[in-house]
């Protein structure tokens, strides 16, 4: 998880797997209860269904607290993951 910020804006980092999803939801999780409302897909390379957790949660989170939470620059592969799996309609997020 990157500490790059801009407003209520944060960025995931290059990898988001099962062995990065634990601190990657913990810094997520803080972000959200500072005021972020849009996470940064954009450094996104490397990911397995561990991210697709990850963002749910952090939608939930979001949610909880009122707001919604824009995921930007969803990667493709990522997407079809979601497809997959049947979550992309639980996913609020731009390519």
């Amino acid at each position: 998880m990157s500490s790059v910020a801009t407003g209520g804006r944060f960025q995931t980092a290059a990898t988001l797997t099962h062995e990065s999803a634990k601190s990657a939801l913990e810094a997520g999780l803080s972000r959200i209860t500072a005021g972020a409302t849009e996470v940064d897909c954009a450094p996104l390379r490397q990911f397995d269904s561990s991210a697709l957790a990850v963002l749910l949660a952090w939608q939930r989170a979001a949610t909880a607290r009122g707001v919604a939470l824009d995921i930007v620059n969803f990667p493709s592969g990522l997407a079809s993951l979601a497809q997959a799996y049947g979550v992309d309609t639980l996913l609020t997020f731009r390519h």
